[in-house]
């Protein structure tokens, strides 16, 4: 209720107490509307951070269950087997857990060559500088395949900075994205060698490599290597062949890098890794399987 000045009630009549009491009323009613909205207010606040809460969560757990649940492609075996022309053999990827499937057998007068490696390891490092260019000949004219199984068996002894997984899991993401330039990027790896103890490479010096390389959808691959994509499989695969079975293989597990087996035989080397002793291995291998061959078939041969 209002008044205009020529009608507003005198100071301590009735009409007066009536109008007081009007106005307490309406204060009274104004003061419950003001506190509703201030209740709901913060109740739409509280809601909101809950919800904001609720949103973050449920990224948080898209976001995990975004997150690689499988190893590499190209990989089943826990390597990649590398053919002529340097083509990778096409496989699934498998969960990090899961049990390896073994590569088949190369049939005819193809010598089949495992390489278990660590990226750090010097010995590994001596035998990739030793026999590169005997396995490229190899590769290349069809005599042998090359499947490699990157592993981390010195991931402590590089200043922390973890150099033998970030490594093992560059080369998983090649294989990934750009197989066919697997061999490429693994010999890189291995040129100007980082020691034992050092950094090793950053990750932008990783993702250079395999630009140098000549790596394809280096994109996709650069942001492999900077997420650690792989680093669980790595660490895995890793455990594998620590513990065994090694498939295709007259060893049950890996007890040391490089471990090179040969038509399912382990070399035995000297550390200097001499190319002849893997030529010999191969050509000794090739004259077991001519020997079980109705035909006659060629024989690899060192390269010059």
């Amino acid at each position: 209720m209002t008044y205009g000045e020529s009608d507003r009630p005198e100071p301590g009549g009735s009409e007066a107490r009536v109008a007081a009491k009007e106005r307490a009323r309406e204060l009274r009613t104004q003061h419950k509307k003001q506190e509703r909205r201030r209740r709901l207010t913060l109740q739409l606040s509280i809601l909101g951070g809950s919800l904001v809460v609720l949103a973050v969560v449920a990224v948080t757990l898209i976001t995990l269950n975004q997150a690689p649940d499988r190893g590499p492609l190209n990989m089943a075996s826990d390597g990649i087997k590398i053919g002529a022309d340097y083509k990778a053999v096409r496989t699934i990827g498998l969960k990090p857990e899961a049990t390896p499937v073994a590569s088949l057998t190369t049939t005819g007068d193809v010598i089949d060559i495992q390489l278990y490696v660590d990226y750090l390891c010097a010995n590994c490092g001596t035998f990739e500088k030793n026999n590169v260019e005997q396995l490229r000949s190899w590769i290349e004219s069809g005599a042998a395949t090359v499947e490699i199984h990157p592993i981390a068996l010195l991931t402590t002894k590089s200043a922390g900075t973890q150099y033998s997984l970030r490594a093992a899991n560059a080369a998983a993401c090649v294989a990934e994205y750009s197989p066919d330039s697997f061999f490429d990027f693994h010999d890189a790896l291995f040129a100007d060698q980082p020691e034992v103890g050092s950094e090793g490479l950053t990750d932008k010096q990783l993702i250079e490599r395999a630009t140098r390389a000549g790596v394809g959808n280096i994109a996709k691959v650069s942001t492999c290597i900077e997420k650690r994509r792989f680093s669980s499989w790595v660490q895995a695969a890793t455990v594998r062949a620590l513990n065994g079975p090694i498939a295709n293989a007259d060893i049950p597990a890996i007890t040391t890098a490089p471990t090179v087996i040969v038509a399912g035989k382990q070399l035995v080397s000297t550390k200097t890794f001499d190319p002849q002793e893997l030529a010999q291995a191969v050509i000794e291998a090739s004259g077991e399987q001519f020997a079980d061959e109705p035909t006659p078939a060629a024989t690899p041969a060192p390269a010059p």
